[in-house]
């Protein structure tokens, strides 16, 4: 009867786009295929403002998604964060010791194995290189999307997201030269500092901002109970149309291939349920709290897909088939990750 409860009450506080979450995720990808299809000129139009290959009109989506989290951290509770070294362990060892490496094996046994008599083996080679790209390119912006579903600690979701990134700008390189053998691997500093400082630093301070200049002048009470019900479906709403924007880029692609597209999707779908399933049974047997485990196993579920996205095309040419794959890696990520945020809420008690 409880858990019942809970689960209304959650559904309320979702509202309309929490509750049909899931439905409103497939419109807007169909929407977005749709839009790149038959009316190209719309984000030919938005591809426009672009800078060092990231899209300012899906940052400022992003912002939107992420700033009424960012208002909800208490900020000395950061300090308290760092007190609490297993749920970083767990984020670090699983994004940079296991991931990139069971994505390699998972990816290798599919396309080169499992599906040999289906996929050239040249472009299962692309295929494999897009899909190593996404492995070692670990959540930066969407994980607080899925943290703030899954009730998770807001502070401590943006302290293993910051250690992620700085992970990242040393690790990545290595990681994927390793990997593919490909020893002029050029990652594009520029789109990944720029995406840390729109997707991260600028909503992390305009949040703090916001935060103590209202508490300040209202009272926490007007800011808990008045501001924060002003951006209750502001989270999901920026992730409806990012959606749709993302997915109008990738149109003509995604329907141009669509019995590859399945044929990538399968390893990246058995790579992200297992990479959660080790994370979070793993948070389970230190006994770490729901609303840290959660996040850290959303962390190493998803991916960047906008580095990936930009690395493969860098490599190895904007209709290559790790640019595809990368591509495929966006198509699958919301759904399964909406799926594993199911899973998450239910397993609440285990916790």
């Amino acid at each position: 009867m409880n858990k019942r409860k809970e689960e209304v009450k959650t559904s309320d506080e979702m509202g309309i786009f929490g509750r049909y979450l899931t439905v409103w995720v497939t419109l807007c990808i169909v929407v977005g295929v749709l839009i790149g299809k038959y009316v190209p000129v719309i984000p030919e139009t938005l591809s426009r403002f672009e800078y060092s290959k990231v899209s300012i009109p899906v940052a400022i989506l992003i912002w939107l998604m992420i700033y009424p989290m960012m208002l909800k951290i208490d900020f000395s509770s950061m300090v308290k964060a760092t007190k609490n070294p297993k749920g970083l362990t767990v984020t670090c060892v699983i994004n940079w010791l296991i991931k990139p490496f069971t994505m390699y094996i998972i990816a290798a046994f599919f396309l080169k194995v499992v599906f040999k008599g289906l996929i050239d083996s040249n472009l299962a080679n692309e295929y494999l290189a897009g899909a190593v790209l996404l492995g070692a390119a670990p959540c930066t912006a969407m994980v607080f999307v899925w943290s703030h579903l899954t009730k998770g600690n807001p502070a401590y979701t943006l302290v293993q997201v910051a250690v992620n990134d700085l992970i990242l700008l040393f690790a990545f390189t290595p990681i994927v030269a390793f990997l593919l053998g490909v020893s002029n691997v050029v990652v594009p500093y520029d789109t990944l500092i720029l995406s840390v400082i729109l997707f991260v630093v600028i909503p992390l301070l305009g949040g703090y901002l916001s935060r103590k200049y209202i508490v300040k002048n209202k009272g926490i009470e007007y800011f808990e109970k008045v501001f924060l019900k002003k951006f209750d479906n502001t989270t999901i709403l920026g992730l409806l149309l990012t959606l749709i924007i993302i997915f109008s880029f990738q149109g003509e692609i995604i329907l141009n291939n669509p019995f590859h597209i399945i044929l990538i999707a399968i390893p990246l779908i058995v790579q992200t349920f297992l990479i959660f399933f080790i994370a979070y049974f793993w948070s389970k047997v230190w006994k770490l709290k729901h609303n840290i485990a959660a996040p850290a196993a959303m962390i190493g579920a998803s991916n960047f897909f906008e580095l990936a996205v930009a690395v493969a095309i860098s490599l190895f040419g904007l209709k290559s088939g790790a640019a595809l794959a990368t591509v495929v890696g966006v198509l699958v990520e919301v759904p399964v990750m909406l799926t594993l945020v199911k899973i998450a809420n239910k397993t609440r008690k285990w916790f």
